[in-house]
């Protein structure tokens, strides 16, 4: 006997990716899955033509960003999907792409930048790419000029989470047009979602202040699986979401995502991103990898420290520190710097493990 299945039953029990702590079920209903793939077809209407494209699937489809945007989008498309079973290894993506003419391409930061090191990859022929799309963790703008640079083709990054199946944000797309390098923002929100800033005090936030990213809309998830006092702890009565993440809107309602709450460093009663810190560090050419964490002081509260892998094995801390002193203001400039000889801890998709490296 066939039952017939509602909009409100369970499709997926999509685990986080635990990041900043244990990886939690969030419970994704058949019509959150339904409503962000038409949320998507709506905002990219028109853009990709279906069966004449193909698609670089550089993150595993277990990950709800492939799951929903490359796999079930993108073939409700009628395009093709080109997959890699291991990302990381860029050799094994090198011999994924031989003989391929790809037109889209999606990834975090550091799969870009692995690519980018890569000079077979850098002597492709891009003249059918129209579409590179990055999340997950912020893009730096190293990478992005460097991919303009090698592929004539910007990176079009957007914003999601487990949480809301996952597409909440994403930059507006006319493939027909230029796009600037770099925006350094994450696009406004995908149609019928709504988003605000939270204030530490509960209260929204004002147009250019920084605050935690709440999210409400069709595609957020039911809660977490069998954990009810995490889910109070993210989901209020009116169904707004807390992501954990802390933005700025501006006026135009474009947003930027400034870092995860919990990465946040305290120097001397100062908020300090390690994302910004990472993208300063990330524009010297001798810097092949970085991540910034907070670490303990007893004068300042905490300190910042700065784990870099070398592209220039000539590299020296105090050369680090001169360019941190052109373009950081003095309390986020690094106290400390460790130069690792192996490339930083990641989860499987390619996020830095920042929690490893405290």
């Amino acid at each position: 006997q066939v039952v017939a299945g509602q909009r409100g039953d369970l499709a997926f029990l999509q685990y986080t990716g635990g990041t900043t702590g244990v990886s939690k079920g969030a419970m994704l209903t058949h019509g959150n899955i339904l409503a962000n793939c038409q949320q998507a077809h709506a905002f990219a209407e028109g853009q990709l033509t279906g069966e004449v494209e193909t698609i670089v699937t550089l993150i595993p489809l277990y990950h709800i960003f492939s799951l929903t945007v490359n796999c079930l989008i993108f073939l409700g498309l009628g395009g093709r999907n080109i997959l890699v079973s291991n990302p990381r290894d860029v050799k094994l993506v090198m011999m994924s792409l031989k003989g391929e003419n790809f037109s889209g391409i999606s990834g975090v930061n550091t799969m870009f930048a692995s690519l980018l090191e890569n000079p077979d990859f850098c002597k492709r022929d891009f003249s059918k790419l129209k579409l590179a799309m990055a999340g997950g963790m912020a893009l730096h703008r190293s990478v992005a000029e460097r991919w303009k640079a090698v592929t004539g083709n910007s990176i079009s990054e957007g914003y999601g989470l487990t949480e809301c199946a996952p597409v909440v944000t994403t930059q507006p797309v006319d493939i027909s047009k230029p796009v600037p390098t770099f925006t350094g923002t994450i696009g406004v929100p995908v149609p019928s979602t709504e988003v605000r800033i939270r204030r530490d005090d509960g209260s929204w936030a004002d147009v250019g202040e920084a605050g935690e990213l709440c999210v409400r809309g069709p595609q957020v998830m039911k809660g977490y699986w069998q954990r009810p006092e995490e889910t109070a702890k993210v989901l209020d009565a009116e169904g707004w979401l807390a992501t954990g993440d802390v933005a700025v809107m501006d006026e135009k309602g474009f947003l930027k995502i400034v870092d995860r709450k919990k990465d946040m460093i305290l120097v001397s009663g100062f908020n300090v991103y390690p994302n910004e810190i990472e993208d300063i560090v990330a524009m010297h050419p001798g810097v092949k990898e970085v991540a910034a964490v907070g670490v303990p002081d007893e004068v300042a509260g905490e300190r910042v420290k700065i784990i870099v892998v070398k592209r220039d094995p000539a590299l020296t801390k105090e050369a680090i520190i001169e360019h941190c002193r052109a373009n950081l203001t003095g309390y986020k400039i690094p106290r400390i710097i460790e130069f690792r000889e192996t490339e930083l801890p990641k989860t499987p998709v390619g996020k830095i493990l920042r929690r490893e490296l405290r």
